[in-house]
């Protein structure tokens, strides 16, 4: 079975690529799973974050963006000692603040789902060149704009790449390569 070729030979790798990466996201908790874990991964490889995934779900109570968006300084000196996540202050506090403009995104738009693939207009896009790899960027006029977007309500370290790389995970963007079984030509 052919699959996309960072994954390498890595079980964690293979096993998020084939149970997730990629596939169509509708559910607000996983997309706020993702982003929360991008922020996380902001300097450091995807497998670092993947092999401190189960201890990151557990310290932050499963992604449970209400319950996030009410920690407060407690709850921030607990995961800086928190065994097995990353500990960088300014990226916990990220997320607890872009847990409060998750849920005012959704009491606008109904949920993030709604409003996050609306700048698709509800579906999967692919750019010509992504398929055989030859020109895959890092991030697009996509991800610029709902970057400036989140930005513009408040959102930390989701930049136009961390964006980028959400809009792959959810499936927003189909990134497999052509050779990956995964792929399904969209354009």
């Amino acid at each position: 079975m052919h699959r996309c070729g960072w994954t390498g030979d890595s079980p964690l790798l293979i096993a998020y690529h084939d149970a997730e990466w990629g596939d169509p996201v509708h559910d607000d908790r996983i997309h706020f799973e993702y982003l929360a874990l991008e922020v996380m991964q902001c300097g450091l490889s995807w497998l670092t974050i993947l092999k401190k995934r189960d201890a990151m779900r557990s310290a932050f109570d499963r992604f449970d963006y209400e319950r996030i968006a009410s920690y407060g300084e407690l709850d921030i000196q607990r995961l800086m000692e928190c065994g097995g996540i990353i500990h960088s202050r300014k990226k916990i506090e990220a997320i607890i603040k872009n847990a409060r403009v998750f849920m005012e995104i959704q009491r606008e738009f109904g949920s993030f789902d709604t409003f996050i693939w609306s700048f698709t207009d509800g579906k999967t896009v692919e750019y010509p060149g992504h398929a055989d790899g030859t020109d895959m960027p890092a991030r697009n006029a996509l991800s610029d704009e709902i970057s400036r977007e989140l930005k513009k309500r408040g959102c930390s370290f989701l930049g136009s790449i961390t964006i980028y790389s959400h809009l792959q995970a959810a499936g927003i963007i189909n990134d497999h390569n052509e050779y990956c079984y995964k792929y399904v030509c969209r354009l």
